[in-house]
């Protein structure tokens, strides 16, 4: 019996993921920084309920996530990741690194396997080097040297980055590569769309740019 209903729980779980990954956002890393970029549409269904929806999280001014996925578990995820490097960093005199706030993630998404947060979370930054890290709900973990994308239009935008991306890029030629990632989405993908945001993040801190269509 609890085989079986083991069993059903992964069926159901393991079935359901794309429903509810419906967007795009997109990383990139060169040797500058990191540039995280997503549309701005929210989807209900066959009902866009939002064009104006912000799905890139700054955690501090050098870490941020994107999401994809449930908004309610990205912010959930968002908020306690936030507080618990702030009491880290407090606690230890220590500055987390960027590597950090993906395990911590990491560790969250996978202890809760069971019953999991409907998310893929892409985590960039800056420390003593550009860091670029991709999850899924499971709580698998993979750092990248280039570029990822999740998200119902991700299909449609890592063909895009594979064939732009050019590791001696710099930071502005970086931007425009995620915004044209982005935008091919937006223009294929039905729950994708209204917009771009872009986070730049450097060794010099942050800064946002957001562009309409």
């Amino acid at each position: 019996m609890l085989e079986a209903w083991n069993n059903s729980i992964y069926r159901d779980t393991a079935r359901t993921p794309e429903p509810f990954h419906g967007t795009t956002t997109v990383g990139v890393k060169v040797r500058e920084g990191v540039v995280l970029a997503a549309d701005k549409r929210a989807t209900a269904g066959h009902l866009i309920a939002s064009r104006t929806v912000k799905k890139i999280v700054k955690i501090t001014d050098n870490v941020a996530m994107t999401i994809a996925g449930v908004v309610a578990d990205a912010q959930s995820l968002a908020d306690t990741v936030k507080a618990e490097m702030e009491y880290y960093s407090i606690s230890s005199k220590v500055k987390p690194r960027v590597r950090n706030y993906a395990n911590l993630l990491a560790r969250i998404l996978f202890s809760s396997k069971w019953f999991p947060y409907i998310v893929q979370l892409i985590v960039g930054g800056y420390d003593d080097s550009p860091r670029l890290y991709t999850l899924d709900w499971y709580g698998s973990i993979l750092e990248e040297d280039t570029f990822t994308s999740t998200g119902s239009g991700s299909p449609i935008a890592l063909g895009v980055l594979e064939e732009g991306y050019n590791e001696n890029m710099n930071i502005d030629e970086a931007v425009e590569l995620a915004k044209k990632a982005v935008r091919a989405a937006t223009r294929r993908d039905s729950a994708s769309g209204d917009g771009v945001d872009v986070l730049i993040i450097t060794r010099d801190g942050s800064r946002e740019l957001t562009i309409k269509f």
